[in-house]
This record gives C-alpha cells, sequence and structure tokens, in this order.
C-alpha cells in the first residue's frame, strides 16, 4: 500500500509538470491510473480504520471501559467495511474501472411498456445520484402519451460501468395497469444494455465509410430545450448495423463526436462479449451469457417482490428499490459471479 500511495504522488507530481499534456493519450492514461489507485486507497483506508477502531473498542471493553453495546457497533462497522472491500474487488477486469453508457428501451406493449422503461429510467437515475456520480443524459425521446420510447444515460465515476453491468438485460414487470380502466394485470418487459464508455488509452478503429450520419432537431421531456436546428445526430455502422443517437451537446459538432466514442465503446463492448462467449464454450459445463436474457421480475401485483433470476436474490420492499436503492442485487449478482469463477 505504501508503494501505491508513492506511486499516487508521483504521478500527481507529473501531471502538474510543464508539457504533460503534450501527448494527451498518455496524460490521459496517467490521470485514469490516479483516478483509480485513489479508489482503490480510499476503500483500503476505510477498512483500516474501522477495524483498527473495533481493535481499540474491544481492548478498553475488556478492561471494563467500554460498554458491551459501543463495540458491537465498532465491530458491525469493520465487518460492514471489509465485506464491502470483498464485494469491490470483484471489480478486477480492465473494463471494470472505466464509466458506462445505459441505454433503456420498452419491449413491445406500447404505453404500458414505454412507461416501465421511464420507471427503470428514474430507479438507475437515483442510483446513480446516490452513489456520487455524475449522471447525464445523452438520448431522450418520449414515448406516446407516456414514458419513453428510449433513453441513454451517461455515468462519470470509477468502476461505473463494472457495477451496473450486472443491470444488463430484460427487466419484467407485473402491475395492475394505470392505462387499463378495467384495471386488469399487464406484464411489461423493457430492456437495459450497458457498455464501457472508452477513453483515449483504448485504441477501437472505425473507417468513417463505414458509418451513415443523420441529423435532427433534438428535445427533451416535455417539449423542453427544443432546437430550432439539427444539433442531435444519429449514426449507423453499416458492418455491424450498431445505430447511436445523441442529442447531449448544443451544437452538431459536439454530438458527433460523442456520437462516435459510443460507438467505439460499443464495438468495444462487443469485442468483450465475443471473448466472453468464446471462454465459456470450452467448458460445456459452463453456462452461457444469455446478455438479451430476462434478468429480473418486478412484481407489484398480486403480491410485492423483486426477484434476481440469475442469483434468487430478492427482497419485498419495492418502493426503496424503485428509488434506486439496487446495490443489494448488484452485490449478489458480482458475488455469484466470483464463486462461478472460482469453482471453474
Amino acid at each position: 500500500m505504501d508503494d501505491r500511495i508513492q506511486k499516487i504522488e508521483n504521478d500527481r507530481q507529473l501531471s502538474l509538470s510543464v508539457g504533460f499534456w503534450d501527448d494527451n493519450k498518455r496524460a490521459t492514461g496517467i490521470m485514469k491510473e490516479i483516478k483509480i489507485n485513489e479508489y482503490w486507497l480510499k476503500l483500503y483506508t476505510k477498512v483500516e480504520t474501522n477495524v483498527e477502531d473495533f481493535a481499540v473498542l474491544f481492548e478498553f471493553w475488556k478492561l471494563g471501559d467500554a460498554t458491551e453495546e459501543e463495540t458491537k457497533i465498532a465491530f458491525d462497522a469493520a465487518i460492514i467495511a471489509v465485506e464491502d472491500a470483498e464485494f469491490k474487488s470483484t471489480l478486477n477486469k480492465p473494463e471494470d474501472e472505466l464509466p458506462a453508457i445505459m441505454q433503456i428501451n420498452p419491449g413491445a406493449g406500447g404505453t404500458e411498456s414505454q412507461d416501465w422503461a421511464e420507471m427503470l429510467l428514474r430507479m438507475y437515475r437515483m442510483y446513480g445520484d446516490k452513489q456520487g456520480w455524475k449522471v447525464s443524459e445523452l438520448d431522450f425521446q418520449e414515448g406516446d402519451g407516456a414514458g419513453i420510447k428510449t433513453a441513454t444515460l451517461q455515468f462519470d465515476a470509477a468502476f461505473a460501468y463494472g457495477f451496473l453491468k450486472a443491470e444488463s438485460g430484460v427487466h419484467r414487470l407485473v402491475r395492475i395497469s394505470p392505462f387499463d380502466s378495467n384495471a386488469r394485470r399487464h406484464t411489461s418487459f423493457a430492456s437495459v444494455f450497458v457498455y464501457p464508455l472508452i477513453d483515449d488509452s483504448i485504441e477501437v478503429s472505425v473507417n468513417v465509410a463505414d458509418i451513415e450520419w443523420e441529423f435532427y432537431r433534438s428535445g427533451g421531456k416535455g417539449g423542453q430545450n427544443v432546437n430550432k436546428v439539427e444539433t442531435a445526430v444519429r449514426l449507423k455502422h453499416i458492418p455491424s448495423g450498431i445505430i447511436v443517437e445523441c442529442q447531449q451537446a448544443r451544437t452538431q459538432g459536439e454530438n458527433r463526436e460523442m456520437a462516435l466514442k459510443m460507438l467505439k465503446s460499443k464495438l468495444y463492448e462487443e469485442e468483450l462479449k465475443k471473448r466472453e462467449e468464446a471462454k465459456n464454450a470450452t467448458n460445456s459445463s459452463k453456462k452461457k451469457i444469455e446478455w438479451g436474457s430476462q434478468i429480473r421480475s418486478y412484481v407489484f401485483h398480486p403480491y410485492k417482490l423483486i426477484k434476481d433470476h440469475r442469483t434468487d436474490y430478492e427482497v419485498g420492499n419495492i418502493g426503496p428499490v424503485m428509488d434506486g436503492e439496487i446495490e443489494g442485487f448488484i452485490k449478489a449478482y458480482l458475488m455469484n459471479q466470483k464463486q462461478e469463477s472460482i469453482e471453474e
């Protein structure tokens, strides 16, 4: 740990040197490494502090100078810190360190599924806010009457992809529809696709001749921020069929740049997926990754239950989950992946 602290300080001094940004790719890599090292250092320091606090209180308790209650509080805090560090140690792949892009799309079902997609959009926004991450809206297209046709969010934080990759897949909702005058139960689906947002330290080559561009007027929810000029962009990568839309920035040039970055990030994620599938295919006993499969059910009626079908983790209190408290599901998924890796 002392070596890592020294490395952070050396990199910080280097970042302040004259000409540091002359080589943008190298500078970006160093700044990224500083950020990652600081993340792990902060995590280690928290564990160390909590464990030392408990050790001191335990000694006082043996001498009769501390109560059993306050000693137990310190013990519980130390256990939580250690378990949190163990959970986060599962994020050990290079792409886990990256920020994330999330695209949410409703399934078939019109207004009902579009409303469900917007509920998920709110849930993930609130999750990002609770983590202290910067959450930006790259694309938002209103639904017909309610909800959304599609939305894309960017989560700027170290390890955002490492956490949110657990959310990729189809999410199923069962509830009494507020749009059904007969108050019947409806089942709706929405897909969530998460991929890492690459930076200049990762090279992904794209032939500009393989890209088709479209330009249109951007607009926000309720008609907000509607431009009189075509600043929003839509690109199609012909070889892969990938379509990217971006209307975040005020200018067409900025949106073009961001859309191209999103395309490269998607291509990078596709390559990661191919490698993972190839690795799984080498052993028939391994569970194949179904990227488009239903991963979680949210039942609001006739009972209340949210269950992840990959891990069997479930909760009956749906309110906090829909308000962004989804860390339990993410933790269960990542720890399950770690256990599977150990068994393999």
